[in-house]
């Protein structure tokens, strides 16, 4: 039998294991890890540039009509990447996810995040070599795009988090980046960012528990003039957003 000390022992192994997991999934969902999140608008600028988003409460509903689509369409790639989170599988849904996007605007801004989140990750995460295996081993080839929802849900996967927070992580970052993007266009200031913010986040939560684990064959867009906006963003005169 072990005797109590190697019990306290494991115990204590264990417990500063997970405290370090901890630790790095507080950073992957923190403002100030270097994916390039904050360079797209999620087509809020133009909505804006287009009138149809004209003060703070047409940003709210469009915030919320960009949550949902989130849920319905790029959940499903998180859950499934998180759940199994090895290298033939993220292939796979980042392939069918690439023939999903038909938008080209949304398509390359989910592939610069995507690549942008798969190196910084390998880079910052050291603890976990095989995300530094799987980038080196797509670099350069037709494998993978690296678009953005398979590589977070992989990521949130090897970093120890279970499904249901692995989705609900992505979409807290979906709806941070939207008010980042609506504060930096001066449509709404940051402390009323902040509480508009809150508030929205219940109907985030709502849509969570409508859209969470389900396969990737029922992933949908739920709100196609979203999709319409950000496909004219590449033909505004000036901008301050990659999409």
């Amino acid at each position: 039998m072990e005797s109590k000390k190697e019990i306290d022992g494991a115990k204590e192994g264990t417990a500063s294991m997970t405290s370090s997991l901890q630790w790095s999934q507080w950073q992957l969902i923190d403002s100030i890890l270097p994916t390039g999140g904050f360079a797209h608008s999620f087509g809020i600028e133009a909505a804006i540039q287009a009138r149809v988003i004209l003060n703070p409460e047409d940003f709210q509903t469009y915030v919320i009509h960009v949550l949902e689509n989130t849920g319905s369409l790029l959940l499903p790639y998180v859950c499934s990447a998180a759940m199994c989170p090895d290298l033939d599988n993220w292939r796979k849904l980042d392939r069918m996810l690439d023939a999903t996007l038909t938008n080209e605007v949304s398509r390359k801004a989910s592939v610069s995040q995507g690549s942008a989140l798969m190196r910084v990750a390998a880079a910052v995460f050291t603890e976990i070599p095989s995300l530094k295996t799987m980038r080196e081993m797509s670099l350069g080839s037709d494998m993978a795009a690296f678009h953005h929802a398979p590589v977070f849900g992989i990521v949130c996967g090897l970093l120890g988090m279970d499904s249901e927070t692995s989705q609900r992580a992505y979409m807290f970052i979906t709806l941070r980046d939207a008010f980042s993007a609506a504060t930096r266009l001066n449509l709404v200031g940051p402390l009323g960012a902040a509480v508009l913010q809150h508030q929205v986040s219940i109907a985030a939560e709502t849509m969570l528990k409508r859209w969470m684990n389900r396969e990737v064959e029922d992933a949908c867009q739920t709100a196609p003039l979203l999709d319409t906006l950000q496909g004219c963003h590449g033909y505004l005169f000036s901008r301050l957003f990659s999409s």
